[in-house]
């Protein structure tokens, strides 16, 4: 019997066309956010600490005005809506799994996914800076510090019954890109990929996701 499809997608800069927490900084942070952006694309730093430290560096009394930036200026990348379709006509799973923040997540996926479908990072603002909270932490199967622990997410899927594809842009993707079945990738995942030798499809539309899942069969 054939394993069931079952799909993790990413938000930030997979969703949507770019990065929201790279473009919350560059609007809203003070100087030197960038070493610590880098530290955390050269794995010099974990991404939980890393985006902790981004967070913390904004004041909490922003919070409104940067959910309203990314809601007015983030754009959903071409096909999603369609994406998100195909998934539920053909009974395929799908979940976002996301490093980004409930307070932006939330409001850009209303009416397009449902809730319980979405795992992300959350958020305090009762202190004077962010404070981002970490509800989707690693398991004792992971050591990476990831935030939110797509690996871990995805071990709660029974490997025997589904077959497990991992779309995704960035760092934050590869370690689930390492243990699934199947790796949809773009930008900076791709390279990634290359260097650990994971074998991936490229995209830049989620039609050409929807193209290949269609296909019966295809030798990667």
């Amino acid at each position: 019997m054939s394993k069931r499809k079952i799909i993790f997608c990413d938000f930030d800069g997979t969703i949507t066309e770019k990065d929201n927490i790279i473009d919350i900084m560059k609007n809203f942070a003070p100087r030197g956010w960038e070493y610590t952006k880098d530290q955390i694309l050269n794995q010099e730093i974990s991404i939980r600490e890393g985006v902790g430290k981004l967070f913390s560096l904004i004041p909490s009394n922003k919070k409104n005005e940067i959910a309203d930036y990314v809601l007015s200026t983030a754009k959903l990348r071409e096909g999603f809506k369609d994406f998100v379709a195909y998934t539920k006509e053909n009974n395929i799973p799908l979940y976002i799994v996301s490093g980004g923040i409930d307070f932006f997540v939330y409001p850009m996926l209303n009416g397009i996914i449902n809730k319980e479908q979405i795992y992300c990072n959350g958020s305090s603002f009762q202190g004077e800076k962010i404070q981002i909270l970490w509800p989707h932490s690693c398991d004792s199967g992971c050591n990476n510090d990831c935030g939110c622990c797509k690996p871990t997410i995805l071990r709660g899927f029974d490997s025997s019954s589904y077959e497990k594809i991992v779309v995704g842009d960035s760092i934050t993707d590869l370690q689930a890109a390492k243990i699934a079945d199947k790796v949809f990738a773009r930008d900076y995942l791709i390279e990634k990929c290359k260097e650990h030798h994971i074998p991936f499809i490229p995209f830049s539309t989620f039609y050409e996701i929807i193209e290949f899942l269609e296909k019966k069969e295809v030798t990667i």
